[in-house]
């Protein structure tokens, strides 16, 4: 079973949701690629978001929950994240248990 991490991000007042995409398409996807032991990285762009709603859900697969942790205090796990806060008004992580249901 691999460990899966949630993000939610809400774009920084004053940018526009389109800008908000730029970025985090063009400039922080090909920096969290980078990110030691990730799997697979799935970044999720949400169509017409309400204000204040989040403008992205990221999905990141690691091996284990110390995989994930270790990722994000390596050097690229700490730029990862100064991006990430530079550019948002809002972060939210969370952990799951995937469950599929129909494949």
């Amino acid at each position: 079973m691999s460990f899966k991490a949630i993000i939610l991000l809400t774009r920084a007042e004053g940018a526009t949701h389109e800008q908000f995409a730029d970025w985090w398409l063009k400039q922080h996807a090909p920096l969290a690629k980078q990110l030691p032991n990730l799997r697979k990285g799935v970044f999720n762009l949400v169509e017409n978001p309400a204000e204040g709603d989040p403008d992205g859900v990221s999905e990141l697969w690691f091996d284990t929950p110390a995989d994930f942790e270790a990722a994000y205090a390596s050097e690229i796990g700490k730029s990862v994240v100064a991006d990430s806060m530079s550019n948002v008004s809002g972060r939210r992580r969370m952990f799951v248990v995937e469950n599929t249901i129909h494949s």
